[in-house]
């Protein structure tokens, strides 16, 4: 550790002053006073140029901050019309030509439930079934099945009278097993019947935990909710057609999904008033070369328009309740008959 040695001699404080005009100190020796101005120039200029190596550096970082800053406004600019783009692709195109009238898509879903006596004897690889239940001119039924110490579950279906020898059936079923105190099995998967075999999990269960948590006095309680997703070849032949065939003799277009009918408005407004306020009133759809009608089953309307064109008359309130059936309906306002 270094110490400094005390001056032999010392200048008192008084005689060691600086005058406030020059800054220069009073009462010591011109080389003391040369050499500590010289001392405080040196520091002066030191300090310019730090701060101006400084200022130098702030400036750098503050313009390569505003670039960063406008690369990234350019960046959300560009993300944000793509957004744009997107989102008005997605829209609905509009048309003078047709009218979209409802947006809404039947599903059609059901719940099937059966108890099954004696469940704790069912013998290995033999089917029990439920009774049949008709939704939609197809008969549906559960089948249960003990395989390997466990419980087969399974859901068939059968067409009453298929239009086509090719049908389908795309579903999607939950499979449920109802346990004694709320402790419920379920399973889910999407099935596609095109036979009237069954679809399900051969090992659902198993046998012993199914006896014990499920069953209540042999008897077991099952359900399948089925959510129809898809169907070809179902319903009865088409008789009359309505497709470009008839295009010569008509004078609009029903749209249905895909689907396009060729009509005439002063067929179906004579049928029934609701035709008429809809195609002849006073809205736009009156106007217009197509009219969409979604929400509504393609092969239902086949069918409701053959009954149109087959009978004198249709009572309004049948069209009404064709109409106003499917849920999100939108359009002209039906009126009361």
């Amino acid at each position: 550790m270094r110490i400094r040695p005390e001056p032999e001699s010392t200048i008192p404080l008084e005689n060691n002053q600086v005058t406030e005009e020059t800054g220069e100190i009073a009462g010591a020796g011109d080389t003391s006073n040369a050499a500590l101005l010289v001392e405080i120039k040196k520091l002066r200029s030191e300090l310019i140029a730090t701060t101006e190596e400084n200022r130098k550096k702030q400036d750098e970082m503050l313009q390569k901050f505003e670039s960063k800053m406008e690369d990234m406004k350019k960046g959300v600019s560009e993300k944000l019309q793509s957004i744009e783009a997107l989102t008005s692709n997605d829209k609905p195109e509009k048309s003078d030509s047709t009218r979209n009238v409802a947006s809404s898509k039947p599903v059609k879903q059901f719940k099937l439930k059966h108890v099954f006596e004696d469940s704790n004897k069912f013998q290995e690889n033999v089917s029990n079934f439920s009774l049949d239940e008709d939704h939609d001119k197809v008969n549906w039924y559960i089948n249960l099945m003990r395989r390997n110490n466990h419980l087969g579950f399974y859901v068939g279906c059968e067409p009453i009278a298929p239009a086509d020898d090719k049908w389908s059936i795309r579903t999607i079923t939950e499979y449920k097993v109802v346990g004694r105190k709320k402790n419920d099995v379920m399973r889910t998967c999407e099935n596609c019947y095109q036979t009237d075999e069954g679809w399900g999990f051969s090992k659902f269960l198993d046998w012993e935990e199914m006896n014990k948590y499920c069953l209540a006095d042999g008897k077991l309680q099952v359900e399948a909710k089925v959510t129809i997703i898809e169907t070809t070849g179902l319903g009865k032949r088409k008789i009359r057609k309505f497709d470009e065939s008839q295009e010569d003799v008509s004078d609009v277009i029903l749209v249905v999904r895909d689907t396009k009918f060729y009509v005439s408005k002063m067929y179906l407004a004579a049928q029934s008033p609701i035709f008429k306020t809809l195609l002849l009133g006073n809205f736009s759809e009156s106007k217009q070369s197509e009219v969409k009608l979604n929400g509504i089953d393609p092969d239902d309307f086949h069918y409701f328009l053959e009954l149109l064109y087959g009978e004198s008359a249709v009572d309004g309130n049948v069209m009404r309740a064709f109409f106003q059936g499917r849920s999100g309906t939108t359009g002209p306002k039906v009126p009361t008959f």
